[in-house]
């Protein structure tokens, strides 16, 4: 496995490495732990719920810690309030890009409005047991994305 620690945000100008940490088809959240150098239970999701994409649109099999280079395509802004406390946790998607089937997918606004609201409602359900409160602020594009990702790259 590549040494995450070092891996670079950014393939080329375009183009970011992405590393699948939660597999789709996955009951289980995944996360890697910098410590262990490994990846380790975050924590399981309810009954009959799974991830349905590792966050990087495509329809291969992949599993945990596999590196793809991906094309930044928009960001779900998020705002979570756990004890009080307000925090953003935005979750930004991607495409690999040498895709063949969603190579054409430039933003993800242009998937279809059932595919959104699926994704919001799993965010929701993926907290359901946690003591927090998820607000969706909105779904932005691939400019909004690449920005999101160069500040907290740097």
């Amino acid at each position: 496995m590549p040494n995450l620690l070092t891996l670079p945000t950014w393939a080329d100008n375009q183009n970011i490495y992405a590393v699948v940490e939660t597999p789709r088809g996955s009951r289980a959240k995944l996360e890697f732990d910098p410590k262990l150098r490994t990846f380790t239970l975050s924590k399981p999701l309810l009954a009959g719920l799974t991830y349905p994409y590792d966050f990087v649109i495509h329809d291969a099999a992949t599993y945990p810690g596999l590196v793809l280079s991906c094309k930044p395509i928009g960001i779900l802004e998020v705002e979570q309030t756990k004890k009080g406390k307000k925090e953003r946790n935005d979750r930004v998607f991607a495409v690999p890009d040498r895709s063949p089937f969603e190579g054409d997918l430039r933003d993800i606004r242009r998937l279809p409005k059932r595919a959104i609201e699926e994704l919001e409602k799993f965010f929701q359900a993926t907290d359901a047991l946690q003591p927090k409160d998820l607000k969706f602020l909105g779904w932005r594009g691939p400019s909004a994305a690449s920005k999101t990702i160069k500040r907290l790259s740097r």
